[in-house]
């Protein structure tokens, strides 16, 4: 008897790795799928990776992220709830449900997502970026000027990061230190850098003399 079982786990076991592998194979197919824009087929990808192992996280939250690509908001909000139900530690799972919310104009559910995805990864610099774009929306300037100065003390250079902060400073009053970081992100080569500062900042400086 003792054999028999022994013999059934072992089959059980071998079909779960099986299972497992199998689901593997289609997770990298499914990214080289989604690498070269043919997403319809990723997410059919993807589900035959769930099929082959519905505990598999991973492709839940690529099949999430390969329908936010399509619009499919709802869908892939229930993709990227069942990454994170089969996996508390998962900062880009909460920055892609982060955007799924930003999409739907949920700002606050936004920022919450964008923010444990930092709690859970303090260099994350698009839940930074992004999560200052969703303050932007909430006229929450000072917080989002604090998430474009972060990202720039981790990359000095990062060009999205001052072009969003320039904007920022200027809708918040702070007319010379956002043209200034308009500016510098002109340096490194944003041209509509140049359309902004073009538009506000020379008119500003003529207003005040």
């Amino acid at each position: 008897m003792k054999r028999v079982l022994l013999t059934v786990l072992m089959a059980v076991n071998i079909l779960i790795l099986h299972g497992q592998s199998k689901s593997n194979e289609y997770i990298l197919k499914g990214k080289s799928n989604l690498q070269t824009g043919k997403i319809v087929d990723a997410i059919s990808d993807f589900s035959m990776a769930i099929d082959q192992n519905t505990k598999n996280q991973e492709a839940y939250y690529l099949r999430g992220v390969a329908k936010t690509k399509l619009e499919d908001l709802h869908g892939a909000m229930k993709d990227l709830n069942g990454a994170l139900e089969l996996q508390k530690q998962f900062p880009d799972a909460y920055y892609s449900r982060g955007n799924v919310k930003f999409a739907l104009q949920d700002y606050y559910g936004a920022i919450s997502d964008y923010s444990i995805a930092i709690q859970q990864d303090d260099d994350h610099i698009e839940a930074y970026f992004q999560r200052g774009k969703a303050q932007q929306q909430l006229s929450a300037y000072e917080e989002a000027i604090d998430d474009c100065t972060k990202i720039l003390e981790i990359n000095p250079k990062n060009i999205d990061a001052l072009f969003l902060r320039g904007n920022l400073r200027l809708e918040f009053g702070q007319i010379q230190e956002g043209c200034l970081d308009l500016s510098k992100a002109g340096e490194l080569g944003d041209i509509k850098a140049y359309e902004v500062i073009r538009a506000s900042c020379n008119r500003k400086i003529k207003d005040d003399n």
